[in-house]
């Protein structure tokens, strides 16, 4: 008989995921040494090697690739377990793993954290920011709980809920303040500065200038909001940031705002979780006060009724 511990298969799968066993301990808060030696005791327990070591990093063999495909699913199973006597409770208690994409969390996340400790008292809160594809993924492998993206996000497994819209609207250099709103054709012709391939934001300011690409500009693509903005500032050209990142981003920089015409650029906001978790009603309580923690800041949208 095959003896493994749950811990052991938690260990394997951190190393399956950093692929280097220092930050695979360090993310399971053990020594290097206790960690090489409970993997070590699961390959000779399944008398079969599940890494291929070098100095640099290690990698999943055929066989660690098909062992890790079904304990990613035997960790998740006993998460949803746990999740399950959560779900009995009236309110969720507890931790609870979100997901943030980058052009939401840095407006939303002060006020929004603020209102769910005051709400859910003994709710222990843990941030993810990554873009909406490796979200997406990180829900499906249990990884986190519940995430706020941009919808629709169009996964069958996953259940979205719909809380807010707001606008875009166009950041320039404060000298063309007095200048004509552009339409989406002239804005195509402009400088448009736009974030990094992956992220969502970047996939919708294209989409309202009817382009599929960005025409390619070295140096005019960012990681963040705010140092689009800051680009704008220094006159290398213009750029679209959702009504919530306004008064944030545009307080340090020489910049004016201007707001389309109708119909405006905007996205909607929602919560998305896995269709299996016990938990879905606490997340439609959660839901909620994101969708009141939102509305003030997407104040050039609105809300919307939860699907």
């Amino acid at each position: 008989m095959i003896h493994m511990t749950l811990k052991q298969l938690r260990y394997f799968d951190a190393l399956a995921r950093h692929g280097h066993f220092k930050r695979a301990a360090e993310a399971c808060a053990i020594s290097q040494p206790a960690l090489s030696m409970q993997i070590k005791e699961l390959e000779d327990g399944l008398g079969a090697v599940l890494f291929e070591r070098n100095a640099r990093q290690v990698r999943l063999t055929a066989f660690g690739e098909e062992v890790a495909e079904r304990v990613n699913g035997i960790l998740r199973s006993v998460d949803e377990l746990a999740d399950l006597a959560r779900a009995s409770r009236e309110r969720l208690v507890g931790g609870l793993r979100i997901g943030v994409i980058p052009t939401i969390a840095p407006y939303l996340l002060p006020t929004l954290i603020g209102n769910l400790t005051r709400l859910h008292e003994g709710l222990q809160i843990h941030v993810r920011e990554t873009t909406t594809s490796r979200l997406v993924a990180e829900l499906a492998e249990g990884r986190i709980d519940t995430a706020i993206v941009a919808l629709p996000v169009s996964e069958p497994s996953l259940t979205e809920v719909a809380l807010f819209s707001e606008d875009f609207v166009l950041v320039r250099p404060e000298a063309e303040a007095d200048a004509p709103m552009p339409g989406p054709q002239t804005l195509r012709d402009m400088h448009l500065l736009l974030l990094e391939e992956g992220h969502c934001f970047r996939d919708q300011a294209l989409a309202f200038c009817n382009m599929q690409t960005a025409r390619p500009r070295e140096g005019l693509d960012a990681s963040s909001l705010s140092t689009l903005v800051q680009m704008v500032g220094a006159g290398i050209g213009v750029t679209l940031i959702p009504e919530m990142a306004v008064a944030v981003e545009t307080r340090s920089a020489p910049v004016a705002i201007g707001h389309f015409d109708a119909p405006r650029p905007s996205r909607t906001v929602g919560m998305i979780w896995r269709k299996t978790s016990p938990l879905a009603d606490q997340f439609r309580q959660i839901a909620e006060v994101v969708r009141q923690s939102g509305e003030g800041l997407a104040s050039g949208g609105g809300s919307l009724a939860a699907q």
